[in-house]
């Protein structure tokens, strides 16, 4: 207990280490990885912001900015916990195979949902208006806050997840997590048009998550990818997605000619 201890003090020691800060920050490598988890958590979190903003619709105007704050400080507080304890834990082997499996499960959901053309967000959705208790507990707007707080942290457990999969260096985690939570509450709107605007990228954003479940489980068994090359792998996924997207556009556009001829 001791030991395990003392390795998670070690790990926060890291956040304060000016020398590895210097160091990944001017690693074009590392802002590749950053700008990965940013983007995956922009496309993932997209429609959490709007489940967020449902959560609190029901409260005066203010009071919806400061539920909305706190939660926010909640996930930043979770997410500095979550990583200062798993860059520790990841090390373990059966902590990845967990984290693997769980990561493989959210993808494998994700398609078999969208192939009986069920919502997968729906269950999501659909629970967070049963938040009765916490409002009997804790009254409106307290009550609100818990479930936003709660909300939050579910939401941040496959982030923190999926950031693990795609790098353990701790200031990669750290900048990936703190943007990504701008991402969700900053610009989820623009993640929204975009998505409506390419519909691909959300399955995109899960062949990602399979991808990286894939890569942590082949690293239980000391199959490791060298940083750069995963990046490319994650580039080259990217533009398939949209070299898709045209070909569909450019497939309807040539039935929709047909059909008026």
């Amino acid at each position: 207990m001791p030991d395990i201890l003392q390795g998670i003090i070690d790990t926060y020691a890291l956040f304060f280490d000016l020398d590895m800060w210097a160091r990944v920050l001017t690693d074009p490598v590392s802002w590749g990885l950053i700008g990965t988890l940013v983007i995956l958590e922009g496309l993932l979190s997209a429609d959490n912001a709007l489940v967020l903003a449902v959560m609190v619709k029901h409260l005066p105007e203010k009071q919806r900015k400061k539920a909305l704050f706190y939660g926010l400080l909640g996930a930043y507080v979770f997410r500095f916990i979550a990583i200062g304890i798993g860059v520790y834990l990841i090390e373990l082997w059966w902590v990845k195979v967990i984290g693997a499996g769980y990561l493989a499960w959210l993808s494998i959901k994700y398609f078999m949902d969208k192939r009986k053309g069920e919502d997968p967000d729906i269950d999501e959705v659909e629970g967070v208006n049963q938040g009765g208790l916490l409002i009997r507990l804790f009254g409106t707007f307290w009550g609100t806050v818990a479930a936003v707080e709660l909300m939050d942290i579910a939401f941040s457990v496959d982030s923190v997840l999926a950031a693990f999969g795609v790098s353990e260096e701790v200031w990669v985690l750290l900048m990936g997590g703190i943007l990504g939570v701008l991402m969700m509450r900053g610009v989820a709107g623009v993640f929204l048009k975009l998505i409506d605007r390419v519909p691909e990228l959300e399955t995109t954003a899960y062949v990602l998550i399979l991808i990286i479940a894939a890569k942590m489980f082949a690293g239980v068994f000391g199959f490791h990818i060298d940083h750069i090359y995963f990046f490319l792998l994650l580039l080259v996924t990217f533009a398939a997605t949209f070299v898709v997207h045209y070909v569909k556009k450019k497939n309807e556009a040539s039935s929709e000619k047909d059909v008026q001829q």
